[in-house]
C-alpha cells in the first residue's frame, strides 16, 4: 500500500517561487537583511527582487524597512512570525510531499 502525501496544491504559492523562497530562507538564519545583500545572493535584478519582497510584504511574511545611510537609501527585510510559521510550514510540506516524514 502507498502512503499518501498532500498534493503540489497543499505548498504556499507564496513561498513555491525560487527568489521568495531564497529570501525566507536567508532572513530564516538571519532575521533581516539588506536589498543589496538579497539581490547579491538571490541573483535577481532590482525590478524582480524589489516586485518579490512586495509579495512578501502583502502576504506578511516581511517587512520592508526604507531608510538612509550615509546619503543612500537602504532597504532592510525583516522576517515577521507570520512569515516563520509559514516557512516551517511549507518545509513540513515539502518533506511530506518526498516521502520524507
Amino acid at each position: 500500500m502507498k502512503k499518501s502525501g498532500p498534493k503540489y496544491n497543499d505548498l504556499d504559492p507564496i513561498l513555491n517561487n525560487q527568489i521568495r523562497l531564497t529570501v525566507i530562507s536567508i532572513l530564516v538564519k538571519m532575521k533581516q537583511a539588506d536589498f543589496n545583500y538579497l539581490k547579491e545572493r538571490t541573483n535577481a535584478n532590482q525590478g524582480n527582487l524589489s516586485h518579490q519582497l512586495k509579495k512578501l510584504s502583502e502576504a506578511d511574511y516581511i517587512t520592508i524597512q526604507k531608510s538612509f545611510y550615509n546619503n543612500y537609501p537602504k532597504t532592510t527585510c525583516k522576517l515577521t512570525q507570520t512569515g516563520l510559521k509559514a516557512f516551517e510550514t511549507y518545509v513540513e510540506n515539502i518533506k511530506n510531499y518526498l516521502y520524507l516524514k
